[in-house]
C-alpha cells in the first residue's frame, strides 16, 4: 500500500478541473453556500486561498483512481491509516 496516495500540485490542474474538485469538496463537506454572499463561487475562492496557504491539498488515490481535496488533517490521517495497514 506504500505510495498509494500522491499529492497533486493544484497549480498543475486546469482551472475548470480545480473548480469542479473544490465544488465537490464544498458539497461533500456540507458547507452553507449562502455564508459567503457569493454562493459556491465564494467558497471556491476561499478554498483556493486555503490551497495557496497549504491548509488544503489535492491527493490522487492510485488504488481507486480518484482525486480528492483533503485537509492537512485528513492527509495525515490517511498516512497513519496506511502505516497501520502495512503492519497487519
Amino acid at each position: 500500500m506504500s505510495g498509494r496516495f500522491i499529492e497533486v500540485p493544484y497549480r498543475m490542474l486546469p482551472g475548470e478541473t480545480l473548480d469542479a474538485l473544490l465544488e465537490a469538496f464544498v458539497t461533500r463537506q456540507g458547507y452553507d453556500t449562502t455564508d459567503t454572499g457569493e454562493g459556491m463561487r465564494g467558497w471556491v475562492g476561499e478554498l483556493k486561498r486555503q490551497l495557496e496557504r497549504g491548509d488544503l491539498l489535492i491527493a490522487h488515490d492510485l488504488q481507486t483512481e480518484t482525486t480528492e481535496v483533503m485537509t492537512l488533517a485528513q492527509w495525515r490521517e490517511f498516512g497513519r491509516d496506511l502505516a497501520d495497514d502495512e503492519e497487519d
